[in-house]
């Protein structure tokens, strides 16, 4: 199957079903931040990356779809929405394994820097200090939030290279 092959529901359900379920993602993951307060550490905000990219671009692919936009176009935006979705599952599994301690994460994880004349003692104590890579927040069912990352991504991933390479 090449990228230039007809389009169809296939795409146009895939486009619609990716936009959905990156929101829906990367939403959850905010919500846990915003509302419940879970403060993400730098592998975590680096996790959502690829859904910040890749939500405008399924809604792009999904509008190249209805609209009946040449295949190049549908299927190169699917397959790039599953490039993004195969770097969040690196991502991820990257960050699962500095959780289990099967390889040392960043050195400055969790390190805050306090910029030079932010004011007194009291002043500097508004600063967040961001948890330690090295440390899950939490887990569920035995997976961190990184670990449920990589499983949403694979999903994600599946959904992009299927959408972007079946007929229609």
């Amino acid at each position: 199957m090449t990228l230039t092959a007809p389009t169809g529901t296939t795409q146009t359900m895939g486009a619609a079903l990716l936009a959905l379920g990156m929101a829906v993602t990367v939403g959850t993951a905010l919500g846990f931040q915003h509302i419940g307060g879970y403060i993400p550490c730098k592998l975590c905000l680096e996790q959502r990356l690829p859904y910040y990219v890749g939500v405008p671009v399924a809604v792009l692919a999904l509008l190249a779809a209805a609209f009946r936009l040449p295949p190049l176009v549908v299927r190169g935006l699917l397959l790039a929405v599953a490039l993004l979705m195969t770097w969040s599952i690196w991502l991820g599994g990257f960050h699962s394994g500095v959780e289990w301690g099967w390889w040392p994460g960043p050195s400055d994880c969790g390190v805050v820097v306090v910029p030079e004349g932010s004011g007194s003692l009291l002043d500097q104590l508004d600063f967040a200090i961001p948890p330690s890579c090295d440390e899950a927040a939490g887990r569920f069912l035995g997976l961190s939030f990184a670990g449920w990352n990589v499983v949403a991504s694979v999903a994600l991933a599946a959904i992009a290279y299927v959408a972007a390479f079946r007929k229609a």
